[in-house]
């Protein structure tokens, strides 16, 4: 089952983002250690010729794990016939002990990733580099969790067994069921679906305010909005939008909506919201930045770019759940 094609390119991605990280990181040592932008120094000048090939690498990796993340769930679902009591990726990924946490740590990434290119676009900008130390200690940081990513994903591929009866996604997202996802699922419709419109309506307007007016307290506002609005937005997709997506008053599970059968609907609701979010949060951690005198003249113009990216995103993913909900022929609110 490991040599299938997704898993191979799954399992390579991942050694490749760890090797490069750990090709990269004496350089980052030696940046963190000796990094002097007012130094004419021969080091210096090698170690501002090297930061162009080292950032292009590390950006590289950052790319690669963002497809990773999608490719990730695309795999699992297509896993799914594969196992008895499989419906969909929750029954692949619960063939074994290390489904969801690799699942949860590619999506972790995923958010780490984009505010890594967002802090590294963003220092590209100015022309002394403020944010490099800060870069390649991100870089170092994030060396142990790809290597815990790598090893999540070949227990769990080395792992999968054809002949193993796994539990479907009734089971997790069952409203009796003793977990987070299940308490979510339980909520009821009506105030779910408030909290969801009010969140991402809130989402929209504060990411629109950073976008007219750039500035720190606007900025920390869209990045937090959009926290908030990336967590309602997926308990309102377990208690009440994927029960209009299967017209079945006790279907919750987020991952079916992926199918076929369904005519891959979740893609049009997770890629605008992962997006928006992505956007949204790393505009909110590049106003940290303001203080930087080289960085005053580039910052505004990113974070309104990154704003605009998150009020588009949440917009289309509201309209995309609001037309499901409206042709549905499931009647959930009276």
């Amino acid at each position: 089952m490991i040599f299938q094609p997704a898993i191979i390119a799954l399992l390579l991605a991942a050694g490749l983002s760890l090797f490069m990280l750990l090709a990269a990181a004496p350089f980052a040592v030696q940046v963190i250690r000796h990094w002097d932008i007012a130094s004419g120094s021969e080091r210096q000048l090698r170690l501002e010729r090297l930061t162009y090939l080292f950032s292009t690498l590390v950006a590289f990796v950052c790319l690669v794990q963002i497809l990773a993340a999608l490719l990730f769930v695309f795999n699992a679902d297509k896993m799914s016939v594969m196992f008895v009591g499989a419906m969909c990726a929750v029954g692949a990924l619960n063939v074994n002990a290390f489904g969801f946490p690799a699942l949860y740590l590619q999506l972790g990434l995923f958010f780490l990733a984009a505010i890594w290119l967002a802090i590294n676009h963003l220092d590209n900008q100015a022309r002394d580099y403020p944010l490099v130390r800060l870069k390649y200690a991100l870089l170092l940081a994030g060396i142990p969790l790809f290597a815990a990513s790598l090893a999540l994903q070949t227990n769990y591929f080395l792992g999968l067994k054809a002949d193993v009866i796994t539990s479907c996604c009734g089971s997790m997202f069952s409203t009796d069921a003793p977990t987070l996802a299940s308490e979510m699922s339980a909520l009821e419709p009506k105030p779910a679906l408030l909290a969801f419109y009010a969140a991402l309506a809130a989402a929209i307007l504060l990411a629109t305010w950073h976008w007219r007016r750039p500035g720190n307290l606007s900025g920390y506002a869209a990045g937090l909005g959009s926290l908030a609005a990336f967590i309602a937005s997926i308990a309102g997709i377990l208690a009440f939008v994927s029960l209009y997506i299967y017209e079945h008053p006790n279907h919750h599970c987020p991952f079916c909506i992926l199918k076929p059968d369904y005519d891959y609907q979740g893609y049009w609701l997770y890629i605008p919201l992962f997006a928006a979010a992505a956007a949204g949060m790393s505009a909110g951690v590049l106003r940290l930045f303001a203080r930087r005198p080289s960085l005053a003249a580039a910052l505004p113009a990113v974070t309104r770019r990154l704003a605009a990216i998150a009020a588009a995103g949440f917009g289309i993913f509201a309209v995309v759940a609001s037309f499901m909900i409206w042709h549905s022929n499931l009647i959930l609110l009276e």
